[in-house]
């Protein structure tokens, strides 16, 4: 990290999504996922407290291509909860794509956090699901806890990590993403956008 704030007692270090699927080998990789694994477990060490997220899928999720004929991964659709980029199959529960990454050492975090476990409704958020009103719990968690700041890292920057900080500075935390620990899908110019959206909502880019 070329730059990382003080760190308090009301801070939280949100870890997204680092799982097979999404590094080298996976079915949904991302570019650079696996040279994250070092830079986050040296990053936690500073951290009194962690969260880890992870991508909980049942098997025929309806974001997954292959559960719509004819469609291939990265299309759009319309779902009752809204409009759906279509994923390749991947975070199946129980599945070795579903685990964190091997190398990924934070005995001391407090809470593993499975979204997406819904059949019916993705969850790029770890605070809500995609239809925007199924809140996952960890607001409340968080403020029975006295967590007031959240810093977030992991997969992928212009989904997931993306969704969150806008989901924590919307329930009023303050909230910094800490882009050198983060990486990004960046499909069709989805990573400029998500950070000239975060930066719009309050949310500080660090890194």
């Amino acid at each position: 990290m070329r730059r990382l704030p003080a760190i308090g007692e009301s801070d939280l270090l949100i870890v997204t999504d680092l799982q097979n699927d999404f590094c080298a080998g996976g079915a949904l990789a991302v570019p650079g996922a696996d040279e994250l694994v070092p830079v986050i477990n040296r990053l936690a060490e500073a951290f009194a407290h962690v969260v880890l997220t992870q991508d909980w899928h049942p098997p025929g999720h309806r974001s997954f291509a292959s559960s719509h004929p004819g469609r291939c991964p990265f299309e759009t659709v319309q779902l009752a909860c809204g409009e759906q980029i279509l994923w390749p199959d991947h975070c199946v529960q129980n599945s070795h794509g579903a685990d964190f990454h091997p190398g990924l050492a934070i005995p001391h975090a407090e809470l593993i956090l499975r979204k997406g476990y819904r059949a019916e409704v993705d969850s790029y958020s770890a605070l809500y699901e995609n239809d925007r009103c199924t809140p996952t719990g960890l607001t409340g968690y968080l403020r029975e806890r006295g967590l007031r700041r959240l810093l977030l890292a992991g997969l992928a920057t212009d989904f997931c990590v993306y969704y969150t900080a806008l989901d924590a500075r919307l329930a009023g935390f303050e909230t910094v993403v800490l882009l050198d620990a983060c990486r990004a899908i960046d499909h069709d110019g989805s990573l400029a956008a998500a950070l000239t959206a975060m930066r719009a909502a309050g949310v500080e880019i660090v890194g």
